[in-house]
């Protein structure tokens, strides 16, 4: 139930996230979900992908610094409320996010909603005793 998502470190200037995607681009990779946070100096774009091993491999041999971190993906209806009743199901069990970042998946009307937590297999026990759908990278990839 945990789905591998990249981390990538990048300097914050023109062309670094254009440069990123034309790698992953010539190299058949397909970005499914992303990420980006920045500071002055430098960002952090994470990624779920479809071939984690190959896009982490493309990119640490043209410079990156590249990392890998497990995160929960979690499915919710995509209408008001979807995010607020997961969060209240998170805050009740006192689970701290880290980072989360969601996105829309109008095929099925739901929301994705990705989860870093600080504790993982608590997060997961918890989501899954009230019910909430986990989802695997497989299936954040067949989107």
């Amino acid at each position: 139930m945990r789905v591998e998502q990249i981390a990538i470190f990048l300097e914050n200037k023109s062309g670094r996230l254009a440069e990123i995607t034309s790698i992953l681009a010539d190299k058949g990779i397909n970005i499914r979900a992303l990420s980006v946070a920045d500071t002055a100096d430098f960002g952090i774009l994470r990624l779920i992908v479809d071939k984690v091993e190959e896009a982490k491999t493309v990119l640490k041999d043209n410079g990156f610094t590249v990392g890998k971190t497990m995160v929960i993906a979690v499915q919710v209806p995509d209408r008001a409320g979807g995010l607020a009743s997961v969060l209240k199901i998170i805050d009740a069990a006192d689970l701290n996010v880290e980072y989360m970042y969601a996105f829309v998946n109008k095929r099925n009307d739901d929301a994705i909603l990705i989860f870093r937590f600080d504790d993982v297999d608590k997060a997961i026990g918890v989501l899954r005793e009230n019910n909430v759908t986990i989802m695997t990278g497989e299936q954040i990839c067949a989107i």
